[in-house]
């Protein structure tokens, strides 16, 4: 009998223990501790099959959290991210990525990158513009 009414106490503290909710904290807004330059960044019309880049900045804006970009991920092929891994941001520091895009279809064109922080923050960044195909040059004259 004691070990019955043992067992059941057991079963109650473990299931309390397994119901209680996670207190972790949830990651703060990124935003709230960084700046971003070109988040939402226009290419204008730019020539379809030439490739181009540009930066996004990252500017720690909190008074103690360093911020660490771990990963970035992109929506497809055509965009490639280079960027420091684990490279520290330090208060009131800018870091930059550059995102490169190779422009291989003709059109409007939007596309989106995710910048993932070692604190589990991720902020999606993106891009747009119009890819156009540059008019055919002349024939050359010919001599004769």
């Amino acid at each position: 009998m004691k070990k019955s009414i043992w067992l059941l106490g057991l079963c109650l503290v473990c299931g309390s223990v397994a119901a209680q909710k996670d207190t972790t904290p949830p990651p703060k807004d990124i935003n709230l501790i960084a700046e971003f330059i070109n988040a939402d960044y226009e290419m204008g019309t730019i020539p379809m099959g030439k490739g181009t880049d540009f930066n996004v900045y990252i500017k720690n804006i909190s008074s103690a959290d360093t911020l660490m970009v771990v990963d970035v991920k992109v929506g497809c092929g055509c965009t490639t991210p280079k960027y420091r891994i684990n490279d520290p941001i330090l208060p009131g520091k800018i870091s930059y990525i550059t995102l490169g895009f190779n422009g291989s279809a003709g059109g409007e064109f939007t596309k989106f990158a995710d910048i993932i922080f070692k604190s589990g923050q991720t902020k999606q960044v993106k891009f747009h513009g119009v890819a156009v195909a540059e008019p055919e040059g002349k024939p050359a004259d010919k001599k004769q």
